[in-house]
């Protein structure tokens, strides 16, 4: 009797070993799958350098938040993407100093492009291509051939006080944009077309909210009246997902 409850007991054993070794098996064919799934989705893989030609996916967010901090990445990204720009020299000094001034020259914005943060102007690139573009040719059946904006440097603190904190423009990490041209000339702004349920006013709702993902800090009329007239976008690295 001992000798065949001894059996049975090695056969359990046995049984056991095989369940772990199946187990295992299939673990190393779920990570092999999710690897390859991942090699052919870059826009979801954490370890894949950004790259503004993929679709947006779970990582970009986090991506874009990295290029806050990387002068360099960031313009490599910009090279890895192929979108042309021009880094020119820093300028300013104290807190109003300018390292970073990078120039997408294809961005429409009127009436000129200005230098911007590598940050602002990537997140600005995304957002005419996945956002704008896209919900003009929803609402209006035409694309945007300039979007008018109200300056990205202004040596300043908030609000323009003496004293306190000091603007995300201060720097030229920021962009206020008015209002928006389409192909056929009609203008959609922010000042005349935020209020109501129109589709000029669906699609500035529609651009504010896509931009909250690519921006740190996303202001409209929403936020208060010192805004009434245009969006307010920053890569402040104080804030992730500001969005009113």
């Amino acid at each position: 009797m001992a000798e065949r409850g001894a059996g049975i007991s090695r056969r359990i054993g046995r049984f056991r070993g095989d369940l772990r070794l199946a187990a295992l098996l299939i673990v190393a064919g779920i990570l092999l799958a999710g690897r390859g799934w991942l090699a052919d989705h870059p826009q979801h893989n954490p370890w894949a350098p950004l790259d503004l030609d993929d679709p947006p996916g779970w990582t970009t967010r986090t991506k874009l938040l990295a290029l806050k901090d990387d002068l360099a990445e960031c313009r490599a990204v910009l090279e890895r993407s192929d979108v042309s720009f021009r880094a020119l020299e820093s300028q300013g000094e104290g807190a109003c100093h300018r390292p970073d001034r990078t120039v997408i020259e294809t961005l429409p914005l009127a009436p000129r492009v200005p230098p911007t943060t590598c940050p602002v102007a990537v997140g600005l690139e995304l957002w005419l291509r996945d956002i704008v573009q896209p919900a003009a040719r929803r609402h209006f059946g035409a694309e945007v051939s300039r979007i008018e904006h109200m300056g990205a440097y202004s040596c300043r603190r908030l609000y323009g006080r003496s004293e306190g904190r000091w603007s995300e423009h201060a720097t030229g990490n920021a962009i206020d944009i008015g209002g928006f041209v389409l192909e056929d000339g009609r203008r959609i702004s922010v000042l005349g077309d935020w209020p109501g349920e129109g589709e000029a006013a669906q699609f500035l709702r529609e651009v504010r909210n896509g931009a909250c993902p690519l921006f740190a800090t996303v202001l409209s009329p929403d936020y208060n009246a010192a805004h009434a007239n245009h969006f307010h976008f920053d890569q402040s690295g104080r804030y992730t997902g500001v969005c009113r």
